[in-house]
């Protein structure tokens, strides 16, 4: 019988790295804690620490969402296309 992976939120896995931040317990301990492999708390902290720097990078976070507004908008216009080819779809199926 196969089992299931775990999949934690990003709150929980940043609970974790700031635990293992501190240092005051060793990361096995901190795996025991939080039913969590050391391996998995390693690559995550790793993850945080590459990545920290960019919370302060104000210019790569407005880029970001201004692409993700400029999709958003993409996204919205393709909705609303559609909905009015579906709507005269079934217009047109009617009459026949």
């Amino acid at each position: 019988m196969g089992t299931s992976r775990r999949k934690f939120t990003a709150e929980f896995k940043t609970k974790v790295v700031l635990e293992a931040l501190k240092e005051r317990l060793s990361i096995s301990d901190i795996a025991s804690k939080f039913e969590v492999h050391a391996t998995q708390i390693t690559e995550w902290k790793k993850q945080f620490l590459e990545n920290s720097s960019t919370v302060f990078d104000k210019s790569a976070s407005d880029s970001t969402k201004e692409e993700a507004e400029k999709q958003l908008d993409t996204l919205y216009s393709q909705i609303g296309q559609l909905k009015v080819e579906n709507d005269w779809l079934k217009k047109s199926c009617v009459k026949l």
